[in-house]
């Protein structure tokens, strides 16, 4: 079964630019030779400290930042082989959960307006059948008829991101890109947004690529799982796997970093040393061996290749076997 999204060698440069002419002197390296895929109906969530390149993978596939290099195949369609207006008929089918719900919703628009304007842009439904769209959409996330003539100042955080929920699903779309759609929430509206997510993807058949740096939210909502340092993968797992066999030494980091409940249970913490290399210049070989305590000579001249050690669980290191 072909995969509804397949991401190869996905690189992204952004330039710096310097001296009197503002020449491009060198670049900030993002991402560099991302690959994955998606299925169809499952939620592949990716991983990692800030400035590993989370969300430039997102942004990247949607094409609001323009990759440097690579393939990104969405069906049966290179998307960086489409041109504005092609990529334009393919917009409805990918749609995008931002992360702040106070800053991605129009003030000047009522939720409504906001709503009508999805529909109205990618011309999905007709005008004369707009209205009953917008009360259907926002009923499934939870809100009723009478918000349609309110602003987006007078919702809580937890509704305005239910507002940015439907917004994205008022185009029916096939995936959908969740960047930290929760971080800015408190806890107990996180759960009631995940839950929505969850039974809005079975209901709509949706497939997320969902972003985060939260172990403990990604643990609930997740079908694999990709962990991300430095604009590289280190691994991919499905959910159980990488909960219970984790294989990289920095995803044992991670997840030694997820709060227990229970006091009784002792847990192990992993402090990494040192602070992330700097993406202009990254370390030779192994991206993660400057901070890694396992790391060897190989290590520091010899980036190890994505190898695959369990049943739809692949991890780039040297010495996975030894850990």
């Amino acid at each position: 079964m072909q995969p509804l999204l397949e991401v190869k060698d996905l690189k992204k440069y952004f330039p710096i630019k310097g001296g009197i002419l503002g020449r491009t002197v060198n670049h900030v390296k993002a991402l560099d030779g991302v690959s994955f895929t998606i299925r169809q109906g499952e939620t592949v969530s990716i991983v990692g400290e800030s400035g590993c390149g989370k969300s430039t993978t997102g942004r990247a596939i949607l094409r609001l930042d323009e990759p440097t290099s690579g393939e990104i195949k969405f069906g049966d369609k290179d998307l960086l082989q489409l041109n504005k207006s092609e990529m334009r008929k393919i917009r409805k089918d990918l749609q995008v959960i931002f992360q702040d719900p106070y800053a991605s919703l129009n003030p000047r628009q009522t939720v409504g307006q906001i709503l009508e304007e999805a529909l109205a842009t990618l011309n999905v439904v007709p005008k004369q059948e707009r209205r009953a769209r917008i009360i259907e959409l926002l009923e499934q996330v939870g809100l009723k008829e009478e918000h349609m003539d309110r602003f987006p100042h007078e919702f809580s955080g937890g509704q305005r991101q239910r507002i940015g929920i439907a917004r994205a699903l008022a185009v029916e779309p096939k995936l959908v890109v969740c960047d930290e759609a929760v971080s800015a929430l408190d806890v107990s509206v996180q759960a009631q947004v995940l839950n929505l997510l969850k039974e809005l993807q079975i209901k709509h058949d949706l497939t997320y690529l969902f972003i985060s740096h939260d172990l403990g939210v990604v643990r609930h909502i997740s079908d694999r799982v990709i962990v991300m340092y430095l604009g590289k993968i280190v691994e991919i797992a499905d959910k159980k796997s990488l909960f219970e066999n984790t294989q990289h030494p920095y995803t044992k980091a991670l997840l030694s970093a997820i709060p227990e409940p229970n006091r009784k249970i002792k847990k192990e913490r992993i402090i990494l040393q040192g602070d992330v290399p700097s993406p202009i210049d990254p370390p030779s070989g192994c991206r993660f061996h400057t901070r890694c305590p396992y790391a060897f000579e190989l290590c520091k001249h010899q980036e190890p290749e994505m190898k695959q050690v369990g049943k739809d669980h692949h991890v780039a290191c040297h010495i996975t076997l030894s850990i």
